[in-house]
């Protein structure tokens, strides 16, 4: 399995939820899967989806779900301890660790290598950390948030990319569609 093919098997599940997703390919693919004005698509600033998705979580009650990469959080290392040490019992951070960058061609990343991004999250202190294989990921989001409790989800799976359209919609009406998700 895929980044792609974990989107699928989950977006029945965040459909009704608020989620900040990871710049480029993995907005566009979710986008193109399960268009959701509850959906937060990153268009640029690679690494602050879990920064984000923790300031919303912060701010108000329901539940937010940041669709991060090992990439963007490699990219964003201070986001691990910042959530750490903000706790927000309504937020999940399910990382897709495919061990590459791929939205820029699939790179290898370092967690493609020797670095365990469930290692370094737990070492910068936070505590409920699951690693998971990408088949496994849809029981283990839907254990997450049954369970009121702030989770951090590392779904390792295959590189690779499937063929998307770059999303259109003027990131001005993503904004305000999500605005209005979240207000509602």
């Amino acid at each position: 399995m895929n980044r792609s093919d974990i989107l699928k098997d989950i977006a029945p599940i965040i459909s009704n939820e608020l989620v900040v997703c990871n710049i480029g390919l993995p907005s566009q693919e979710l986008h193109l899967i399960d268009d959701q004005p509850s959906n937060f698509y990153m268009l640029g600033t690679m690494g602050l989806s879990s920064s984000i998705g923790l300031g919303l979580a912060l701010a108000q009650d329901k539940k937010v779900i940041s669709i991060d990469g090992d990439g963007s959080v490699l990219t964003n290392f201070g986001t691990l301890p910042t959530i750490a040490n903000n706790v927000a019992d309504n937020y999940i951070l399910l990382v897709i660790d495919n061990g590459s960058y791929g939205s820029t061609g699939d790179q290898p990343t370092y967690a493609g290598k020797k670095t365990s991004i469930t290692a370094v999250a737990k070492a910068c202190g936070c505590e409920n950390v699951v690693e998971c294989q990408a088949e496994d990921t849809a029981q283990v989001l839907k254990d997450a948030l049954a369970g009121n409790k702030m989770t951090i989800i590392v779904a390792k799976c295959e590189s690779g990319n499937i063929k998307v359209p770059v999303i259109t919609m003027d990131p001005v009406v993503i904004r305000a569609r999500f605005m209005d998700a979240v207000q509602s």
